[in-house]
């Protein structure tokens, strides 16, 4: 019987584990394999390159400088977390409608990345939606070519991204913030504490591995952004991120081993930044 139940937890493992193993693990061992290849992604031979297609991407700049883009995406995701925070920790607490706001707040991270895409094709093209609000409340002169202009575009794109992420990052904060046992505000409330020093001194430490995680995902995210900039632009008007470069490179160009390469870079920093971001905040 006792080993009945030892067992019993390891079997449960089995199919999620060769699950796992056959969806995530054999194919990355296969990137990294095309990464050292010069495959184009239909003849079946392929050719051993070594370093080579490493080498190109970090000697060429056109490939490796598009992570700048990213940086657009890495200040969207701070706002996003701040105003994620401030309204998870508004209504947390008794508020008018606070319901209804909790629902409004979270509905966009429900809404298919496609269908987002193109509400905001809208949105910002010329005399849409944008426009036509900027020229109600007259600012005429704030119009701007949204999705056209190099200067605005990715600033665009970052917004939408904003928009779109915020309700998840809002539904992990309350969950975190109403775990807080409820004796602390009452104390800190008795000792004459106001809001700002309930926020920082009970508040934030208690969600801080929460905080931690969601930084990490949104950095995370943030590098290695896609949807949003493919549908809507497709990477033109220099808002083309690595990603959208590597899926050009493997079925645009049939390069599919330096694409495989560029994929393991972006693993590598996405990695590295995640383990930074996990020091820092331990």
């Amino acid at each position: 019987m006792s080993t009945r139940r030892t067992a019993a937890p390891y079997a449960f493992l089995v199919v999620p584990l060769l699950f796992l193993i056959v969806f995530t693990y054999i194919p990355v061992v296969n990137m990294f394999w095309y990464s050292v290849t010069s495959w184009d992604g239909l003849s079946p031979s392929k050719e051993f390159v070594g370093l080579g297609n490493y080498v190109e991407i970090f000697t060429r700049p056109e490939l490796f400088g598009v992570l700048k883009v990213s940086l657009y995406y890495v200040a969207g995701a701070v706002v996003q977390i701040l105003l994620a925070l401030y309204f998870a920790t508004v209504l947390s607490f008794s508020t008018w409608f606070r319901n209804v706001f909790k629902g409004i707040i979270f509905f966009p991270y429900l809404i298919n990345g496609v269908a987002i895409g193109m509400i905001f094709l809208f949105f910002f093209q010329p005399g849409g939606t944008l426009d036509s609000a900027l020229g109600a409340v007259g600012l005429d002169g704030a119009r701007q070519q949204w999705l056209g202009d190099p200067d605005v575009v990715n600033w665009s794109l970052a917004g939408t991204s904003i928009w779109r992420y915020l309700g998840l990052n809002f539904v992990l904060f309350l969950g975190a913030i109403q775990s807080i046992p409820a004796h602390l505000y009452e104390a800190a409330e008795l000792d004459g504490a106001g809001r700002w020093a309930r926020f920082r001194y009970i508040i934030l430490p208690g969600i801080r591995p929460v905080v931690g995680l969601s930084f990490i995902l949104a950095i995370s995210g943030a590098l290695s952004v896609f949807e949003i900039p493919f549908i809507m632009t497709g990477g033109a008007n220099e808002s083309e991120t690595f990603v959208i470069q590597t899926v050009n490179m493997a079925f645009k160009y049939y390069k599919f081993g330096l694409a495989s390469a560029m994929a393991v870079v972006l693993l590598a920093i996405v990695s590295l930044v995640t383990w930074a971001q996990r020091k820092v905040a331990s």
